[in-house]
Parts: C-alpha cells; sequence; structure tokens
C-alpha cells in the first residue's frame, strides 16, 4: 500500500472509479441480456416451431460478457486499491480476452443481422402458407400476430385467410414489423458493444500506466 506517489495516486483513485463504473456498466450489460432473452415478445416469437437460434446467440454472448464484465471490474477495484502488479494484470488480461471477444460478436452479430431478420420472416410465411392450405399453424400465426400488433404477408390473396387470426384494427403487414421490431433489438446490442468498447479501451490504459507506476516504484527501492 502507499507505493506510488504523485501524480500516479491520482491514476490509482481514478482507476478505482473507473473499475467501479465499469462493475456498473457490467451490471447494466447483464440487465440487458436478461431483458432481451426474457422480454416477452421476445421469447414468445422464439418459442414457435422452427424459430432460428441466432438471435439468442447474440444475446447468450451479451449475457457472458456482463457476467464477466462484473467480475473482471471486481479484480480492478482490488487491484487498483492493493496496488497489486498480478491484479492488475490478470485484469488488463481479462479486459484484453473480452475486448476481442465482443469485436468477433460484432462482427458476427453485424454479419448475421439480415440473416436473423430474414429467417423469422421466412418462419411466419411457411405458417401463412400451411394456414392456407390446412389451417395449421394457427399458434404460430397467433403468436406474431399478437406480439407484434400486425396482421397477414401484405400478400391479399393470402391474408384473406389469415385475417381472421388477426386483433381488428391491425393493419401492418407482419413482414414488415417483423424488420421493424428485430432491427430495433439488435441496434440495441450494438450501441451497447460500442459503449462498452470504449470503455474497455480506457481501462486497458489506465491498467497499464498503474502496473509501470508500481514496477518502477518497486525498483527505486
Amino acid at each position: 500500500m502507499g507505493k506510488v506517489k504523485g501524480g500516479m495516486k491520482c491514476v490509482k483513485y481514478l482507476l478505482f472509479i473507473f473499475n467501479f463504473i465499469f462493475w456498473v456498466v457490467g451490471s447494466m450489460v447483464l440487465a440487458v441480456g436478461l431483458w432481451l432473452r426474457f422480454d416477452s415478445t421476445t421469447t414468445s416469437i422464439f418459442e414457435v416451431e422452427s424459430s432460428p437460434t441466432t438471435f439468442f446467440i447474440g444475446v447468450y454472448i451479451l449475457i457472458g460478457a456482463g457476467t464477466l464484465i462484473m467480475l473482471v471490474g471486481f479484480f480492478g477495484c482490488c487491484g487498483a486499491v492493493r496496488e497489486s502488479q498480478c491484479l492488475l494484470g490478470l485484469f488488463f488480461s481479462s479486459i484484453l480476452v473480452i475486448f476481442a471477444a465482443e469485436v468477433a460478436a460484432g462482427v458476427f452479430g453485424f454479419m448475421n443481422k439480415d440473416t436473423i431478420v430474414n429467417e423469422i420472416k421466412d418462419v411466419y410465411t411457411s405458417a401463412v402458407k400451411d394456414f392456407n392450405q390446412d389451417y395449421s399453424s394457427n399458434h404460430t400465426l397467433t403468436v406474431f400476430h399478437e406480439e407484434l400488433k400486425c396482421c397477414g404477408d401484405g400478400t391479399l390473396d393470402r391474408d384473406t385467410n389469415v385475417r381472421r387470426l388477426c386483433t381488428k384494427g391491425d393493419e401492418k403487414s407482419c413482414l414488415v414489423a417483423i424488420e421493424e421490431f428485430f432491427n430495433g433489438k439488435l441496434y440495441i446490442i450494438g450501441y451497447v458493444g460500442i459503449g462498452i468498447a470504449g470503455v474497455m479501451i480506457i481501462g486497458m490504459v489506465f491498467s497499464m500506466v498503474l502496473c509501470c507506476a508500481i514496477r518502477n516504484s518497486r525498483d527505486v527501492i
């Protein structure tokens, strides 16, 4: 304790404050991930038959990242207060791994954004076709109509029978509603990821500066 002096002491306390904020950010990321996973609308749509799991892969990555960020933030706080090179090194390494994983997840989400939306559209379109042929897939269509407040796929000849399952007043095409809904969810993930990346870069810089200062103070002693 008390190994660093002067300006480095300021860095030490800044790093502690940063890590506390980082821990809070981790809590928020975890909360957003759990919200996306257990949101009633999202859950209802992905529980229907033949729904893709690509969207939930991104959500699970978000939940895992939030949990790990909270843990790493705790390590960073301890490392800053105790001026421990070991804990600060562990903090830096963990942040670097999380940063790399987040970039990979971001690229994955960006590359598969249209795929996720199109797969959900295909589920709805297939359900419409099945319903018009033998009046099956009633549950699937009802879930989409009730959760997204939409009706039909915009094709009038197909919508004639399907409209019997719609809530009165819902005129928006379900294909349009699906695109709007999931693009909004994916943008939330993207914005959260960008914010975390910026915070992590600052944390890595602070931890390295403090770690070097502790090592130099030991060399002087």
